[in-house]
């Protein structure tokens, strides 16, 4: 009986130890499982600032001469625009970029025989910032009035922001969590699991594009100023632990 205890302690010795190393594997394996899914939240707003920009330019041989015409333009437009309601805190008028004009001729062959001076053309450029949205819309499709005073401007399409985002982007990530949260229990829960805590999360990226428009969505995030009214989206990846 004595020569047969030795093996049976050993014996049982290799069977607990099988034992632990059994369950500590298997603890091991449950707690790295996990469930990746993304979660999506979007959200229609509408902009709530406009941004109109427009140039205009003066020529003239001689430097001092396009400058006072152009400062002149400058004056009239602003007088035009406080005329259709924009005050002046939301008027802005750019430095002016002077450029050289020449003219190059050539001979019979293509060769450059020569280039004469012709001038100066000054630009200056105008920008209306304001969120009296349907003002500055209206103000953009009436400025072709300057034309009749003789002044040469290009009027750029409206651009449309949203002074909001920050406080947007951090309710879209919560519905965002959310949303994966209830993807991840739908999962865990037909898989016969339960769901964990989270292990990893990683924002994904934060969209802005035309509402009901089929505008591409950029790697790096789309940001729509075309449209006046918006929609915002974001994903969130979420990694849980499965029970």
């Amino acid at each position: 009986m004595k020569n047969y205890l030795p093996t049976a302690i050993i014996a049982l010795s290799i069977i607990i130890g099988l034992w632990i190393i059994g369950n500590a594997y298997n603890y091991k394996f449950r707690t790295s499982e996990t469930i990746s899914v993304t979660g999506l939240a979007e959200t229609d707003f509408t902009s709530n600032l406009i941004v109109w920009n427009g140039a205009f330019n003066r020529n003239s041989i001689e430097l001092k001469t396009a400058y006072a015409s152009l400062k002149e333009d400058e004056r009239v437009i602003k007088e035009y625009l406080n005329s259709k309601g924009i005050v002046d805190s939301n008027i802005v008028f750019s430095s002016v970029n002077v450029t050289k004009n020449f003219q190059r001729k050539f001979d019979d062959k293509g060769n450059e025989i020569s280039t004469e001076f012709t001038g100066y053309t000054l630009t200056g450029s105008v920008k209306v910032e304001s969120s009296d949205i349907e003002r500055v819309e209206k103000l953009s499709r009436e400025i072709t009035e300057l034309l009749e005073k003789g002044i040469e401007l290009t009027s750029n399409a409206p651009e449309y922001y949203y002074t909001r985002l920050n406080e947007l982007k951090i309710d879209l990530l919560a519905k965002a969590s959310q949303d994966s949260k209830v993807r991840a229990e739908t999962i865990a829960n037909n898989s016969g699991g339960s769901l964990g805590g989270i292990k990893k999360a990683t924002m994904g990226v934060f969209q802005i594009t035309g509402k009901n428009s089929n505008e591409d969505y950029s790697y790096g995030g789309a940001f729509n100023t075309i449209n006046k009214l918006k929609t915002a989206s974001i994903t969130l990846k979420v990694d849980y632990l499965v029970k």
